[in-house]
């Protein structure tokens, strides 16, 4: 039985800082892992969020190449980050997610493997080849906040409940029928 809510907490979609929502949306999606709810039961818009802020995370760190290493380059999860980039209204990231994943697909399995199994830093002109600058343009990053734009989607999507803490802990606790022990 999916759990059909987004839950973020009160003081998160109070702040300033859009970051805190979709912090909210991550903590409450760990729990409900801890509390072995399997990913297929929990709202697939909150999961689509959750990985979109991976994505744009290691983007920020790293560049397109340490988001294919450390993804391990998953086909689902590049789905899900796709559909999400066009959902939350992202289109010249949508265009440059794709351009980039086309770029990794023409790679030889043989290289791509060796990128892998090898190390992200120090000389390495697989990762070299598969970062693209554009990502931190103005014209990118500027116009389009990753940030700005997830945090908005998780606010005003319809099945998000927007609840205390406490409440949340209910709800989840009625859910799994039993208590979680907070800490």
């Amino acid at each position: 039985m999916e759990f059909g809510s987004i839950l973020i907490s009160e003081s998160a979609a109070n702040s300033e800082n859009p970051q805190d929502v979709i912090n909210s949306n991550i903590s409450i999606v760990n729990l409900m892992r801890e509390e072995k709810i399997d990913d297929e039961d929990i709202h697939e818009d909150a999961l689509m969020s959750y990985y979109l802020d991976f994505y744009a995370a290691q983007i920020a760190q790293g560049n397109f190449a340490q988001f294919v290493y450390n993804s391990g380059w998953n086909k689902e999860l590049n789905e899900l980050i796709e559909e999400g980039l066009e959902i939350i209204g992202a289109p010249k990231h949508l265009e440059l997610f794709q351009e980039q994943c086309k770029k990794v697909r023409l790679m030889s399995n043989i290289k791509l493997g060796k990128f892998l199994k090898g190390k992200l830093e120090g000389v390495n002109p697989i990762r070299d080849a598969i970062n693209n600058n554009a990502f931190s343009t103005p014209e990118i990053s500027g116009l389009e906040n990753l940030v700005e734009l997830n945090a908005a989607f998780l606010k005003h999507h319809p099945d998000t409940q927007i609840l205390t803490v406490d409440i949340i802990f209910e709800l989840l606790e009625d859910y799994l029928d039993r208590e979680i022990k907070r800490s």
